[in-house]
């Protein structure tokens, strides 16, 4: 459900607005406000998805109100006056409505409100998970840096680990435990598919019964860490 805020200065204009709006199954009406000054009131109290505003209002129009709000809802100018229809879609609106408004055309608007809203409740988080920070490793008595985000997978070889790299033919060979570069690349970014194989959970491109693949290559999957896997890149078992 998309929550919405209708604000226009005109009380019949208003009551028209609130019954199209209660007529579209996705939408619910939370507020309504007769002003500008109203409307900003009501954002700061109430989470609103999708506002639908009248342009010509007293002391603040709805323009410049919307120019106002620095992290502004999705829009839907409602409005007696198409002279103002450039302004509106350069602030980005959804849509431009000319007063007196078809149903018809109304839900059109409204549709193309609830594409967009759904867009953004798909969309990534703001703030995801910070990337893995690059290190250096010992390779023949020098220092060489390894960037996380480059490592497609990593092999165990008792003292020894090969670390291939998606931008080079050859695997970096550095002395060090596995569990300490383990420690380097943790899940949920990397995931263990066998006791000697670390693998780049982004990098998979196929996952079979007993290894997984990185483009060409297969590495293999051991019995003990098949559940750990699936969890990680959330897909059911055989």
């Amino acid at each position: 459900m998309m929550r919405c805020l209708a604000v226009d200065d005109e009380k019949l204009v208003l009551d028209l607005l609130i019954d199209n709006i209660r007529q579209v199954p996705y939408l619910t009406l939370v507020k309504t406000a007769r002003n500008a000054m109203e409307a900003i009131e009501i954002l700061q109290n109430e989470p609103i998805d999708l506002l639908f505003l009248d342009i010509q209002m007293p002391r603040l129009s709805g323009l410049q109100f919307l120019k106002s709000l620095p992290d502004p809802p999705l829009v839907i100018l409602v409005t007696a006056y198409d002279k103002y229809a450039l302004e509106g879609f350069e602030l980005n609106v959804v849509d431009y409505l000319l007063k007196p408004v078809s149903m018809e055309r109304f839900l059109k608007a409204c549709n193309r409100a609830y594409e967009l809203f759904q867009l953004k409740q798909k969309t990534p988080d703001s703030n995801p998970p910070k990337a893995l920070p690059d290190f250096f490793v010992n390779v023949e008595y020098s220092l060489v840096k390894i960037m996380a985000a480059d490592v497609a997978w990593v092999e165990g070889l008792k003292d020894y680990v090969k670390i291939y790299l998606s931008s080079a033919p050859k695997p970096v060979i550095t002395r060090m435990t596995f569990k300490a570069l383990e420690e380097k690349l943790p899940e949920p970014g990397f995931v263990r598919t066998h006791k000697s194989y670390l693998v780049a959970a982004q990098k998979i491109t196929a996952v079979k019964r007993d290894f997984v693949m990185i483009g060409t290559t297969e590495i293999p999957v051991s019995e003990h860490y098949k559940d750990n896997l699936r969890k990680i890149l959330n897909i059911s078992g055989e």
